[in-house]
């Protein structure tokens, strides 16, 4: 089953289009990495893929659904940039983040023992166990974002969607989201990254996308280097190439 199917999708805002006759398809346990520079449609694609837009023209579907038609929206862990840059107060602790996740399993709405026993293995998984009762305001970028992954984790998502998140997050952080992100996908879980570091796409993915209003390039990571999608979404010529994918 295609995870996610996009065909012939253009989408604007105004008369001129944002994205325009983009294709691809993402099947169960693929480790796909879009890129491509500021203003491209990176995280309108997303959103399209998401369901929040829907395409001027083309069909997405999520799962064999069309995504106006999709409910399982606990199959897909969405995290957002803002997660790890959002400083505003919430009197809520990790653990009840994480048991948002368990929110469209849960009968009647009510939470069992098995849903909060879901939830801590998530935390165990994600590496923040010991985070559990801390506020999600009091906690470095990089846990709040391993904070969304568990809730994700913890919902039984099968896909996870991420919009640049390494945005402030520090270098060790970033290092050990890929490495969770690594085991995630040796598990079985789809992930699309939005990523702005190139070289983190072709070291971590299997496959890169490349757009900018349209797609460049679609194909095996270690490809992505040599072929002409850098100079025609990027405009970086082959001698500036180095130093981008090095």
């Amino acid at each position: 089953m295609s995870h996610i199917s996009v065909e012939n999708v253009s989408f604007g805002y105004t008369a001129t289009p944002v994205v325009r006759d983009v294709s691809f398809t993402i099947d169960g346990g693929e480790y796909v990495g879009l890129v491509g520079p500021n203003g491209s449609g990176k995280s309108t694609l997303l959103q399209l893929l998401l369901g929040l837009y829907e395409p001027d023209r083309g069909d997405i579907r999520l799962f064999d659904r069309p995504t106006r038609a999709f409910v399982d929206r606990e199959r897909v862990g969405y995290v957002a940039q803002d997660v790890t840059t959002n400083t505003k107060e919430m009197p809520i602790t990790v653990e009840e983040v994480v048991l948002m996740g368990r929110f469209p399993h849960a009968g009647f709405g009510r939470i069992t023992a098995d849903d909060r026993e879901r939830a801590r293995k998530a935390l165990r998984k994600a590496g923040i166990a010991h985070l559990a009762g801390k506020r999600i305001t009091r906690l470095s970028g990089g846990q709040r974002q391993r904070t969304y992954i568990a809730r994700a984790l913890a919902g039984e998502a099968d896909l996870l969607v991420f919009d640049e998140p390494t945005v402030g997050v520090d270098a060790e952080s970033v290092g050990e989201f890929f490495s969770l992100l690594d085991e995630l996908n040796r598990d079985g879980m789809s992930v699309l990254l939005v990523e702005h570091d190139i070289e983190a796409v072709i070291e971590h993915t299997d496959r890169v996308l490349c757009l900018n209003g349209e797609l460049y390039f679609d194909g095996p990571s270690e490809a992505f280097p040599e072929s002409d999608a850098l100079e025609r979404a990027y405009g970086i010529t082959t001698g500036e190439r180095a130093g981008v994918t090095r």
